[in-house]
C-alpha cells in the first residue's frame, strides 16, 4: 500500500522521484483529459464497424453503448477509490487490488491482467503503427514496389527507442496531447469519408458470416473487439496519480473533470464510426474501416498518418505502467541502483519484446478480440466493481450492490466467450496469411 509521504525515509522518496508514475504530480486536469482520451480511443475505434458486422444493429448498439456507460461508470468507481483511504493514495492498480485482497493475493489478482493489457495493447499499437504506415505508402505509391508488412511494424517499432526514454507521464504529456488530437482527427475521418462516399451498392446487414458456427465465434469475437475499444481504466490510477492532492482540494475532483470530458470525446470518435460506418458498408467491411475506405485518397493517406501519430502515443501510455513495475521491481525489491541505463536496458528489452511479437502474429482483428476478452472486460468492466463491493461494502440488495453484480456478471461472460472469439479468428487469419508477406 501507499503510505502518506510524510512517513517515507528519504531513500524511498528519492526512488519515488524517479520511477516514472510517481516521479511528477504536478498535472492538470486537462493533462488527465488527454491521457485518458489517447488510452481509450486507440486502435479499437477503427475496428468498431467490423464488430457492428459481426454483432447486427440491435446487439452491436447495445454493446458499443451499453460498454460506454458501463465503463464510465467503472471508471468513476476507480477515480473515487484512489484517495478512499486517509493519508494514502493508491498509485496503481495493483496498490488498489491490495487494499481489496490482500498484500499477496491483490498482486496476483491484478499484476497478471494489468500486464497482460499494457503489453498486449502495445503489440496491437505496433501492428496498427505498421499497417497504418504500409497503407500511407500504398495509398501514395500505388505503383511501388510492395514493402513487407514486417518491414513497417519494424519502422514504426524504431521510433520507440526514442519515445521510451521520455521518464513519466508528465514528460509524455506533449505527446499524449498530439495523439489525442489525431486520434479525434482520424475518427472524424472514417466516418465523414463513409458518409461522402454513400451507402455502396447492395449493402447487407446481415451477420458477415454465413454457417452457424462461424457466426458464433464472430459474436465472441466482436466483443472482445468492443471491450478492447475502453482500455483507459488500465493507466486511470497511474494517470490521477500525477495530479496533486491535498484534504482541501483532493486530486478526485481534477481527475473527474478530466475524466469526463474525455468520455464525451470518447463517444464522439465511437458512436458515429461504429454506426455510420456500419450503415455505408454493411458487412462489406475489413477489420480496419480505414482499409476499406479508398477514396478520396489524400485523405485516407493522412488518416491513417493520424493514426500512426496516435499509437506512437498511445503506446508509451500502456508503456508507462510497465515500466513502473519493472523499475520498481529491480530498485525496490533486487536493490539496483536507479540509473539512465538501467531504464535504457529495461525500456529496449520491451520495445524489442513487443516488437517482435507484433511481427509473428499482425492479425489485428483477431489480437483485439482476444486481448479485449481475455484481460481488457476485467480490468474495465467488472475489477473495479469487486473492489468497489470489498472496499465500499454498499448495503446488500441495495441499488448500488445489484449494479456492480450485473456488470460483474457482464464482465466475466465477455472475459470466458471473447478470447475464444478471437483466437480462432486468429487461427482463421494465419492459414489464409503468407507469413512476412
Amino acid at each position: 500500500m501507499v503510505v502518506n509521504d510524510d512517513r517515507k525515509t528519504a531513500e524511498e522518496k528519492a526512488i519515488d522521484d524517479w520511477l516514472p508514475v510517481t516521479s511528477s504530480r504536478h498535472a492538470k486536469w486537462w493533462y488527465s483529459a488527454f491521457h485518458n482520451v489517447t488510452a481509450m480511443v486507440g486502435a479499437g475505434v477503427l475496428s468498431l464497424p467490423y464488430a457492428m458486422s459481426q454483432l447486427g444493429w440491435g446487439a452491436g448498439i447495445t454493446m458499443v453503448v451499453g460498454s460506454w456507460l458501463v465503463t464510465l461508470y467503472t471508471i468513476w468507481q476507480m477515480v473515487e477509490m484512489h484517495e478512499c483511504v486517509p493519508g494514502r493514495r493508491f498509485d496503481r492498480y495493483h496498490e488498489l487490488g491490495q487494499a481489496a485482497f490482500g498484500e499477496k493475493l491483490g498482486l496476483w489478482i491484478v499484476v497478471p491482467q494489468q500486464l497482460t493489457v499494457d503489453v498486449g495493447t502495445c503489440i496491437v499499437y505496433m501492428v496498427t503503427g505498421g499497417k497504418s504506415l504500409q497503407k500511407f505508402q500504398q495509398s501514395i505509391c500505388p505503383n511501388c514496389t510492395p514493402i513487407r508488412t514486417t518491414f513497417f511494424i519494424m519502422i514504426f517499432g524504431s521510433a520507440h527507442f526514442v519515445f521510451s526514454l521520455l521518464p513519466n507521464f508528465n514528460s509524455i504529456s506533449g505527446v499524449s496531447l498530439a495523439a489525442a488530437v489525431m486520434s479525434l482527427s482520424y475518427s472524424t475521418i472514417a466516418w465523414g469519408a463513409a458518409i461522402n462516399k454513400g451507402v455502396i451498392h447492395d449493402v447487407s446487414y446481415s451477420l458477415k458470416s454465413e454457417d452457424t458456427s462461424s457466426k458464433i465465434f464472430d459474436f465472441f469475437n466482436a466483443l472482445g473487439s468492443v471491450a478492447f475499444a475502453y482500455a483507459g481504466h488500465n493507466v486511470v490510477l497511474e494517470i490521477q496519480a500525477t495530479i496533486p492532492s491535498t484534504p482541501e482540494k483532493p486530486s478526485t475532483k481534477a481527475m473527474h473533470k478530466g475524466v469526463f470530458v474525455a468520455y464525451i470525446l470518447v463517444g464522439f470518435c465511437y458512436f458515429p464510426v461504429a454506426f455510420i460506418g456500419y450503415y455505408i458498408f454493411g458487412n462489406a467491411l475489413d477489420d480496419n474501416i480505414l482499409l476499406t475506405l479508398e477514396k478520396p485518397t489524400w485523405l485516407i493517406a493522412t488518416a491513417n498518418m493520424f493514426v500512426v501519430v496516435h499509437v506512437l502515443g498511445g503506446y508509451q501510455v500502456f508503456a508507462m505502467p510497465v515500466f513502473d513495475m519493472t523499475e520498481t521491481l529491480l530498485v525496490k525489491h533486487l536493490r539496483f541502483k536507479p540509473r539512465t541505463m538501467l531504464r535504457l536496458a529495461v525500456r529496449y528489452t520491451y520495445v524489442v519484446l513487443t516488437m517482435s511479437i507484433a511481427m509473428a502474429i499482425p492479425f489485428f482483428g483477431g489480437l483485439l478480440g482476444f486481448f479485449g476478452g481475455f484481460a481488457l472486460a476485467p480490468t474495465s468492466y467488472y475489477l473495479p466493481c469487486i473492489i468497489w463491493l470489498i472496499l465500499k461494502k454498499p448495503q446488500r440488495f441495495s441499488f448500488s450492490w445489484c449494479l456492480n453484480w450485473i456488470f460483474i456478471v457482464i464482465g466475466v461472460t465477455i472475459m470466458i466467450v471473447a478470447p475464444i472469439g478471437g483466437l480462432r479468428t486468429i487461427i482463421v487469419s494465419a492459414q489464409q496469411y503468407k507469413f512476412f508477406s
